[in-house]
């Protein structure tokens, strides 16, 4: 089983587990996720992650809203539970091997009828990785279909691609922003305890949420225990140890922030 997750993955450039979840695990994770967002709602911080640019415009108008913020983990247990949970790590280590290392998480509320899309992208230039072994999964809290605006993405784009500048989802790389249009990707609808794992090279992004419903997401992005980071950059970089060994750990990198 590992062995045929391993090899779609190579091949594809994701994979999409199934129920990895059960409904009583999803009711906790839901609970804590509504009081995170609650407490995001009531504070005076920006917790709008809307992207700017051309290609949003063109999807949504020039205007939608995306509840966001980093590591869930930092404010309930229950997520760092479930990122510990062993279905999920069985899972990530037939992509990654036995060495998984957390590199941060991000919360996606999108709410109903403006929730806001992402236009096609890669990850890489965000954190890129020594040996790129960096992948994200996305844990379905709730139900995401086409119409409120799941995940699309391009099979073997990851291959294809590798490392292309300016796919940040801006519309700086019009070549290959108009080779790969986000209508014709691939659609993932999801339900609540799948989860969606792809490589940070996969070009992939959704549409508008034009549902009636919330649309709820938590992303955890992990690398392998024998990877790191290329260059300390500002993007948050919790370094947790979830499965095995953090190969590279020494007393300085673990006490140094970013």
């Amino acid at each position: 089983m590992k062995s045929d997750i391993g090899t779609f993955f190579h091949e594809n450039g994701y994979y999409f587990a199934k129920g990895v979840y059960s409904p009583e695990e999803i009711k906790k994770m839901e609970h804590d996720f509504d009081r995170v967002v609650d407490r995001l709602l009531k504070s005076d911080e920006n917790v709008n992650a809307r992207w700017g640019g051309r290609l949003m415009d063109a999807l949504d108008g020039g205007e939608s809203v995306i509840v966001h913020t980093h590591n869930i983990q930092s404010f309930s247990a229950v997520w760092m539970q479930a990122f510990l949970q062993k279905k999920f790590l069985d899972t990530t280590e037939a992509i990654l091997g036995p060495d998984i290392m957390l590199h941060h998480s991000k919360l996606f509320c999108k709410p109903p009828e403006k929730g806001a899309p992402f236009p096609m992208h890669q990850d890489w230039q965000y954190f890129p990785s020594v040996k790129d072994t960096m992948i994200a999964a996305i844990i379905y809290v709730s139900d995401a279909t086409d119409e409120m605006g799941c995940v699309r993405v391009y099979p073997g784009s990851h291959k294809r691609l590798g490392r292309t500048d300016g796919m940040m989802g801006s519309g700086k790389n019009v070549e290959i922003t108009e080779q790969y249009p986000i209508e014709e990707a691939t659609v993932l609808e999801a339900e609540p305890g799948d989860v969606l794992f792809f490589s940070y090279f996969t070009l992939h992004g959704s549409m508008p949420n034009r549902s009636k419903r919330t649309r709820k997401s938590v992303l955890v992005q992990m690398h392998a225990g024998d990877d790191e980071i290329e260059s300390e950059n500002r993007h948050t970089n919790v370094q947790l140890v979830l499965r095995g060994w953090n190969h590279l750990a020494t007393r300085s990198s673990v006490g140094r922030i970013g």
